[in-house]
């Protein structure tokens, strides 16, 4: 007979999550998730549809009591929106999806869905925000031949404004630990209350995922100084070959240093000969003219939680912008 078990037992849903979910990005992993789960202690309620083993379905879901609506594990949220990525609804089977999908919470608002684990067939899920990625593979893992895709006018006004800040002595450092606290300075000092940061929850959330990054090798810290002076500090992650930007703060007195910082990225990221860089949702236009490749994310939501959450784009709380 078909189901739709809930589970909130943190125990068995570990199990569930370790038992459906695939790893293939640094926000499949659970300890990633728990990091979020530790300080922000919502109630579980894991559903899982199905008839039998080879056909059964997993949607991770957390209720959040100041948003009263259930929203995707662990439900990390400030401004009233999640922050996670690549959310899924995990396993086999379309009669499952549907069953699943059919007995969702009255209020439910589950944002940035990886669309590759939704179903075609399904015309009333919605897009929620776009992610943007670069693939040196497209670039034969070269930082040249991806510069010479911009047009010779973009190259001019970026090398002139890159130019600008070497001629001030510009130079990068990885890991290195102290420079953390000053990330989070300059990402309070430039965005305030729309921090995701100001979350006191947040905040220790993040720490604690710096620490497990660092502590497993996954963390990759980059620093730059101007003329010896701290000016951009961002946090990223490897993980599957795939390189993701998850924060970062910048230092308003060197105008053009995201941009500085970010084509370093891209740069590494061709010498390493990775498979991506994620960059995450939000954009402020320049992540379009960067060239990056824009990936849709997907959100299931009641039609009144759709109507009364107005878009806030994520460059504002994360300080990636340029």
């Amino acid at each position: 007979m078909d189901t739709v078990h809930i589970y909130q037992d943190p125990d068995i849903c570990h199990r569930l999550w370790e038992r459906f979910w695939p790893k293939s990005c640094i926000f499949d992993l659970w300890p990633v998730r728990a990091c979020f789960m530790k300080h922000y202690r919502r109630p579980l309620f894991f559903m899982l549809a199905g008839k039998d083993r080879r056909e059964s379905r997993l949607l991770a879901l957390n209720w959040i009591e100041e948003e009263s609506v259930f929203g995707h594990f662990p439900g990390e949220i400030w401004q009233g929106k999640t922050w996670l990525e690549q959310n899924k609804i995990t396993g086999t089977g379309r009669q499952s999806l549907q069953m699943l999908l059919d007995h969702l919470p009255e209020k439910c608002f589950v944002r940035y869905i990886d669309g590759d684990f939704l179903p075609a067939w399904k015309s009333d899920i919605s897009v929620d925000e776009i992610g943007y990625l670069f693939f040196p593979p497209q670039y034969n893992f070269s930082f040249e031949n991806y510069k010479n895709a911009f047009t010779r006018k973009s190259r001019k006004n970026i090398d002139r404004e890159i130019n600008r800040l070497h001629a001030q002595n510009v130079a990068f450092r990885h890991n290195h630990m102290a420079d953390v606290g000053r990330m989070f300075e300059m990402n309070l000092s430039a965005f305030e209350e729309m921090s995701y940061f100001y979350d006191r929850r947040f905040f220790n959330a993040f720490i604690d995922l710096i620490a497990f990054l660092d502590q497993h090798h996954l963390l990759r810290l980059t620093s730059v100084t101007i003329g010896g002076r701290l000016a951009a500090v961002d946090v990223g992650a490897l993980w599957n070959n795939t390189y993701t930007i998850l924060a970062g703060g910048t230092d308003p007195n060197f105008p053009g240093v995201a941009k500085l910082i970010n084509f370093h990225h891209i740069e590494w990221a061709c010498r390493q000969r990775l498979a991506a860089v994620d960059f995450l949702c939000g954009d402020f236009n320049w992540k379009s003219r960067f060239r990056l490749h824009p990936r849709p994310l997907y959100k299931i939501c009641s039609p009144e939680i759709d109507a009364a959450a107005g878009f806030q784009d994520r460059e504002r709380m994360l300080g990636c912008a340029i």
